[in-house]
């Protein structure tokens, strides 16, 4: 495996947001092409959906990927998809069942996603509580698009696949770029806000509590990167990167230190997701 070497990340931030200087480390690990660009916000709790501080940050990284938002056009060659966990309009507040691998926006928009754990659900903040058995999410968590987040179950990994859109699966896909948005990311970079006891002593959480992995057609990574922190219940961050060219096969997402169940304190982080933003994705065979 290549020697690591720290990529130079584009950030882009939103006015006014309250960015953390935490020490972000992105990861490449490919010298061959040229380094994607890097989006990334984190702040706090939203006041409502027009004061969410990591807007700018979103809406330049759709930017970036282009226009249209194709929807479920299974004909779309340039622009981007997104899939918001909602249900459409109105949105939908009900709590899917944990099933894997999870094929809703396999055909209509090539996204196919799994998880090691016992399934991926689709849930408002007070489905969590129940899905889950934890009063506490109903308020630690807060969406970015009304009124759905997506979690995995019995498990803080989630794997994404890409596909080409009205192929069900048949054509393997690559895209430009990827971001989620999160909720209540509470570490700060890895470095951590609490302290773990090892030793006789305490020590601080070197850890990353939530990271994107990017791999390429080889299966190799080309890229890891830690999602923005920021204290407080119910904050939204958002990660996400742009390469110019179609290279990004499948991500892993790691959200938070252990799966959802637990309290979320100063030992564990628990983190959902929500809005999934990608290029439209481009058959293997046609790039």
């Amino acid at each position: 495996m290549p020697v690591c070497a720290l990529s130079l990340a584009l950030v882009f931030q939103s006015q006014g947001q309250e960015q953390q200087e935490q020490g972000t480390e992105q990861r490449s690990f490919h010298h061959s092409f040229v380094q994607p660009a890097v989006f990334q916000a984190a702040g706090p709790k939203p006041l409502d959906q027009t004061h969410i501080s990591i807007q700018t940050t979103v809406d330049a990284f759709r930017a970036a990927l282009g226009d249209p938002n194709n929807g479920n056009n299974p004909t779309a060659t340039t622009g981007r998809r997104e899939i918001n966990w909602d249900g459409g309009n109105p949105a939908i507040i009900a709590t899917t069942p944990p099933v894997t691998p999870f094929v809703t926006f396999l055909n209509t928009r090539g996204g196919q996603f799994t998880t090691p754990g016992a399934g991926l659900s689709q849930a408002a903040p007070s489905g969590l509580a129940l899905l889950f058995n934890n009063p506490t999410y109903a308020n630690i968590f807060s969406t970015f698009s009304p009124s759905r987040l997506f979690t995995p179950v019995g498990s803080n990994i989630t794997e994404g696949s890409f596909f080409l859109p009205g192929s069900n699966g048949a054509v393997p896909a690559t895209v430009r770029g990827f971001g989620a948005v999160f909720t209540d990311v509470d570490q700060q970079d890895g470095r951590g806000h609490g302290k773990k006891r090892g030793n006789g002593e305490e020590r601080e959480d070197r850890e990353a509590s939530t990271l994107i992995e990017y791999f390429g057609t080889d299966n190799k990574v080309l890229f890891s990167g830690i999602v923005p922190a920021s204290p407080g219940d119910a904050s939204l961050s958002f990660f996400g990167i742009v390469f110019d060219k179609p290279l990004i096969a499948r991500v892993r997402i790691t959200t938070g230190n252990t799966a959802p169940g637990p309290d979320d304190n100063e030992k564990h982080d628990i983190v959902m997701m929500d809005d999934f933003i990608y290029g439209e994705p481009v058959s293997t065979t046609m790039k």
